[in-house]
Order: C-alpha cells, then sequence, then structure tokens
C-alpha cells in the first residue's frame, strides 16, 4: 500500500466526504489545499458522454478566460512580410515561414500556441504528426489560423485557452493560480464549463457532462454539482 506524505495525507482527509460541491465551495476547498512552494495551477477536468472516434461528437473550442490563466503563453506565428511584422508588434515570441518549420522537423518545441495565416497552411501542414499529438495545429475552427495575426496573438497572450476532447471523452485545462482570489478562479470555472457546454457535437447523445472535478497540480481532486456549475 502507498505511503502518503503528511502535506498530501492532510489534503485526502480534508476533502474526504466532500462531493458534488458547488463551484464556490470546490474552488475554496482546493486553493486551501494547495500549499506546495510553487504557485499551483487550478486544473479541471470534464468527463463528456462522448465517443472521439466519430466525428459528429468531436468536441473541441476556445475560450477567453475573464482572469486570465496566470501563465505566460510563448505564441509562435508562421507568417511573412506585413503579417509577420504584425505578429512581432502583437507580442509572437517567435515568427518565422519554413525556419520556423525546420526547427520544429528538429525537435525544438518552444512555444504553448501555434497561429499561421492560411497561405502558410502547406508548410503547417507538413507538421502535423509533431503538432497535432500535442494539441498546437493551427485550426481554422478555433481561430488559429486567420489573418487577423493581431487579435490572435493577443487573445493567446490574454488567457485564451483551447480544449479538445481527448480520448475516453475527457476535457481538461488550467483555469486559473492558486494565488488567483477564490472569486476569480471561481469565474474561470463557470467560463469553461460554460464554453464546453455550448460545444456540445451534434452527435452526442443522452447525458452530455457526466461528471466535473477540480484539483490543484499536487492536489487531490473534488467533484463540482454538474448541473450548478453548468447553470442547468
Amino acid at each position: 500500500m502507498a505511503k502518503f506524505g503528511k502535506r498530501t495525507r492532510a489534503a485526502r482527509e480534508a476533502i474526504a466526504g466532500k462531493e458534488n460541491l458547488s463551484v464556490e465551495e470546490a474552488v475554496a476547498l482546493v486553493k486551501a489545499n494547495a500549499t506546495s512552494k510553487f504557485d499551483e495551477t487550478i486544473e479541471i477536468a470534464l468527463n463528456l458522454g462522448v465517443d472521439t472516434r466519430h466525428a459528429d461528437q468531436m468536441v473541441r473550442g476556445v475560450v477567453g478566460l475573464p482572469n486570465g490563466t496566470g501563465k505566460a503563453m510563448r505564441v509562435a506565428v508562421f507568417a511573412r512580410g506585413p503579417k509577420a511584422d504584425e505578429a512581432k508588434e502583437a507580442g509572437a515570441d517567435i515568427v518565422g515561414a519554413e525556419d520556423l518549420m525546420e526547427t520544429i522537423q528538429g525537435g525544438t518545441i518552444e512555444f504553448d500556441r501555434c497561429i499561421a495565416t492560411p497561405d502558410m497552411m502547406p508548410i503547417v501542414g507538413r507538421l502535423g504528426k509533431v503538432l497535432g499529438p500535442r494539441n498546437l495545429m493551427p485550426n481554422p475552427k478555433v481561430g488559429t489560423v486567420t489573418m487577423d495575426v493581431k487579435a490572435a496573438v493577443e487573445a493567446a497572450k490574454g488567457g485564451e485557452v483551447q480544449f479538445k476532447a481527448e480520448k475516453g471523452g475527457v476535457v481538461h485545462a488550467g483555469v486559473g493560480k492558486a494565488s488567483f482570489d477564490e472569486a476569480k478562479l471561481a469565474e474561470n470555472v463557470r467560463a469553461f464549463v460554460s464554453a464546453v457546454a455550448k460545444a456540445k457535437p451534434s452527435g452526442a447523445k443522452g447525458t452530455y457532462m457526466k461528471k466535473i472535478a477540480l484539483s490543484s497540480t499536487m492536489g487531490p481532486g473534488v467533484t463540482l454539482d454538474v448541473a450548478a456549475a453548468s447553470g442547468e
């Protein structure tokens, strides 16, 4: 049987018997148990009633969290000419074309979001096997293939979060830091759950949101009342 440290045991005891909490109760409990020496990320996971093997049941989207994520987002942009200049002025960390493609093919991926202008997609398309599994592939459905490079970069830097259902129908994301005020974390949680609710695919049958859990990087998770969290 695994032996847990004093901090882990205390955290587990604090949540024992507590489930299906309101957003505010869950945030307060998770935040109180985020006692590591670094600023832990508050993470949300939603178990959805979808089968991602079917195209009409895929869940993906993007949401601008009202209070940001607390994470410094590194943004790479595939663009040339004036659009490359626009990306740099907007605060993109890396801007390039064939040179950036070669860097990525060489195994160096030093960014958290990848944006491309439409004319760059023949180049970016060669990186599908590298960027796809990391959920970094530019996609027009979430606004990362666009001519409005400035807006896309600013949105990424400002706390925009992309989400996509993984195998098993689970969607997860960071919705802030433990140092955030409880009210701001609760607002971010509600915004994220609302965005996932609105992204319900046409092929989803039965119960869509089956379970919602909130946790910190190093702490145990607690379950939320789905109806209350989603505003049903």
